[in-house]
């Protein structure tokens, strides 16, 4: 699938039924495209993850409730998606440790193993993090209040987010540094 056909498929999926989280998306995308100077030849593998990292919210698609898994799922029916993008699809902004406190560690790890390249996966999590629900710029602390506030502390999302915080905060720094390091400015 090319980065045209990620945005088609994700505006199809999350434009009409979640227009909040298509905005979202959107912005998510747009911070992707920032970083290309950094990824270089894996800057569309980025962008294609980026605009499709929370098709698994559209309601077609939430089998399990667990948006990263069931986006991966679809993903992983279609011809020409590249394994890298359902890869990072399935685990971005770590969600193993959100698999956990649903009960499908397992399950996401064996299917969508994480993938072993840290400045692709860490670029998503740059992405997703600095980017508010609806497709503005944040600080990585203010979405992660944010999404503490819309959840709840003692929600599953709210204990998940808590745990990954310190990884979130670590990972948008190294991506931010990475991109110092070239001159790109975020």
């Amino acid at each position: 699938m090319t980065v045209e056909g990620a945005y088609e498929s994700a505006q199809d999926l999350l434009g009409e039924s979640l227009p909040r989280r298509w905005s979202h998306t959107q912005g998510v995308a747009a911070r992707a495209r920032r970083l290309a100077p950094v990824l270089g030849d894996r800057a569309d593998v980025l962008e294609a993850a980026a605009v499709l990292h929370d098709i698994g919210y559209a309601p077609p698609l939430a089998v399990t409730g667990f948006h990263p898994l069931d986006g991966a799922r679809h993903l992983r029916t279609l011809d020409a998606v590249d394994e890298r993008v359902v890869r990072l699809v399935a685990n971005h902004s770590f969600a193993l440790l959100e698999a956990e406190e649903r009960g499908l560690r397992a399950e996401l790890a064996e299917e969508f193993p994480l993938l072993d390249d840290p400045l692709l996966v860490d670029a998503l999590v740059y992405c997703d993090m600095t980017t508010t629900p609806d497709g503005g710029r944040t600080t990585s602390e203010e979405r992660v209040a944010e999404i503490l506030g819309r959840y709840g502390a003692d929600s599953v999302v709210g204990r998940f987010i808590r745990r990954a915080a310190p990884e979130i905060h670590v990972s948008v720094g190294r991506v931010r540094a990475a991109a110092n390091e070239l001159g790109v400015v975020l």
